[in-house]
This record gives structure tokens, sequence and C-alpha cells, in this order.
């Protein structure tokens, strides 16, 4: 399998819009948001965010992701990641160590990591562009209703037209009452058929 990293904003415009802001009691800040996504099953992790992503918040982020038991980031895996200088020799050196292999993708290169870009743009248009955020506290809670929604909830394609993560695995209703359940305040929304 491999995984794939991103740091938002990356290969984006450097416009005020393109990052999550917060309301906090200093000001509106803006925040980083580092994220991994394993490629073959399109799970998220959200790493962590900073205001201020240091080469020590990074080493730290990754020695959380590639600790032997609790770790998203397994040994025998490669990390696909922009060249944004965030990512440090001290980064890749504690995931080498852990076994992961980062590749450092070239520059301009978009398209070669589609899955960290796409998540980026859902995020975004989705979620964080629509509400107003104060603190980090409801940043982090968007950012956790959107990583139980987007690869359960969200209505999309899928991988070779199978869902990934069925919410059941027993047979689908075919009759029933249409409901709607909702995160966010109705901000997030998923229909599903109940069992007759």
């Amino acid at each position: 399998g491999r995984s794939s990293s991103g740091l938002t904003p990356k290969c984006l415009p450097r416009r005020t819009s393109s990052r999550p802001r917060s309301w906090t009691k200093g000001g509106l800040i803006t925040y980083y948001v580092l994220f991994f996504i394993h490629v073959a099953t399109r799970r998220v992790h959200v790493a962590g965010l900073t205001p201020t992503p240091d080469a020590a918040w990074m080493a730290q982020i990754a020695r959380n992701v590639s600790m032997a038991d609790d770790g998203f980031l397994k040994p025998g895996l490669y990390l696909l990641r922009d060249r944004d200088s965030k990512f440090t020799e001290q980064f890749d050196e504690i995931l080498k160590a852990a076994g992961v292999k980062p590749v450092k993708l070239p520059a301009r290169s978009p398209n070669l990591n589609a899955h960290a870009e796409r998540w980026v743009l859902s995020v975004k248009s989705e979620c964080l562009s629509k509400v107003i955020l104060f603190g980090e506290a409801s940043l982090c809670r968007a950012l956790s209703e959107f990583d139980a929604h987007y690869p359960v909830e969200r209505p999309h394609q899928g991988k070779g037209n199978v869902i990934l993560f069925p919410l059941t695995t027993s047979e689908v209703a075919r009759d029933g009452p249409i409901r709607c359940r909702e995160r966010l305040g109705g901000l997030l929304r998923y229909y599903h058929r109940e069992a007759g």
C-alpha cells in the first residue's frame, strides 16, 4: 500500500482565503493542517494543526504517526509528499527509522498527489468555507466531523464502483423510509434507507 501526505495549503494560490482561519481572542489566526491519506483505502488521518508549523512540531508529528502500535504509517509504506520546506530532513529521517520510505514528488506536479489535493478541495468547499470558526477547538471539531463523513457518508463513486466503507455489512434495505442524518448542524448531510 501507499500513503500520501499533504500539508495544507500546498500547490494552491497564496491567498488569505486558501487556508483554514479561526477567530480567537488575539484576532484572526491562520492554521496549517497536516494530514495523511492511505491511498489504497482512502482513509484520512488528520495528524495535527498549528498556526506555526516549525521543525520541532513536524518532527513530533513524524514520531506520532510512525509509532509502532498506534501510528498511522506502518513499516514498508511509501510516503508521497510535496516539496514544501516544512518537510525537513529530520522529518524524513524519523520516518525512515520507522521503516517508512519518504518519496519527494517533482516540483509543480499536483496530479501525482491527486488524492491529497482532492481531500483539500473537498474539506474546504464542503465544510470549512461554510462555517465561521472560533478557536482551535471549533476547527478540530469541524475537521473530525468531516473526517467521519468523508469516507462513509459522503456520496461518491468509491473505488471500482464499490463503496470502501459501507455503514453496514448486511444486505442493503430496499424498502422503508428514507432518513437524513446530519453533521455540523446540517452542513454535512447523508441520506439512507432504514430497514423496513
